[in-house]
């Protein structure tokens, strides 16, 4: 993957950070200065954390390790979403579902039923039902689908959690750390770097910085899952008798 420029970075506003007084002393080693109380972050060491991240995703990807994209935040919901589809990942960008590393069992039958749901709706089976009832279920379905719509193809818990924000996604974070799932993080500089596996310093509040990083890490996904796909054998054609 092509690393960006300095130059396009500061184009898409990656450098900048939080008011001084809400940073997280662990994101000093990434911040290159402050101006009129705003932390800058040192796009240099970006470029460094980018080159290792993306690196290390690519080769998750190609270990057949699946990565769970992961946001919140309202102005990323449907950039992380967009990544996600990108590279064939699962995602989740409404409310964070309580227990889905935790208590993943569980989580599996909601799965499960919004699937079955889903099934019906599109085979017209759901006609059997009144009116009313399918009113019901429509209702039902729409309220999954903001929640589970992302996590239809999971069947277990993801290897990888890929957040766009880790200040914000605390409990997705604290679940994943709590199990031993692998971390992939934007951290900005009030976020705290160490409690995820890899980390990407960049704003994580402007459109195009998001967006930029975010499809870095979509990209590296698609190249680790086309090496994976290219280096599987090809089963050979049984031979006439």
């Amino acid at each position: 993957m092509k690393i960006p420029s300095l130059v396009d970075m500061l184009k898409a506003g990656v450098h900048f950070g939080h008011q001084v007084s809400r940073w997280h002393p662990k994101m000093a080693p990434y911040i290159f200065t402050n101006r009129s109380g705003i932390h800058v972050i040192d796009l240099e060491k970006t470029q460094e954390k980018l080159e290792e991240t993306l690196a290390a995703v690519k080769k998750m990807a190609v270990d057949g390790k699946t990565i769970l994209f992961v946001t919140t935040k309202p102005q990323a919901r449907e950039i992380v979403k967009k990544a996600a589809l990108a590279c064939d990942s699962p995602y989740l960008v409404g409310r964070w579902v309580g227990g889905l590393l935790t208590n993943f069992p569980e989580i599996k039958k909601s799965i499960k039923k919004y699937v079955s749901l889903k099934e019906q709706q599109a085979s017209g089976e759901l006609e059997r039902y009144t009116k009313k009832e399918q009113l019901r279920i429509a209702k039902q379905l729409e309220k999954m689908e903001l929640t589970l719509g992302g996590l239809s193809k999971i069947t277990k818990i993801p290897d990888v959690i890929f957040v766009s924000a880790m200040q914000r996604e605390k409990t997705a974070v604290t679940e994943a750390n709590r199990t031993g799932v692998e971390i992939v993080g934007i951290c900005d500089t009030n976020a705290n770097p160490i409690k995820a596996d890899f980390i990407i310093p960049a704003n994580d509040d402007a459109v195009n910085s998001i967006t930029m990083m975010v499809d870095l890490v979509s990209d590296a996904v698609k190249a680790g899952k086309a090496m994976a796909e290219k280096n599987t054998p090809k089963e050979m054609p049984a031979k006439k008798v």
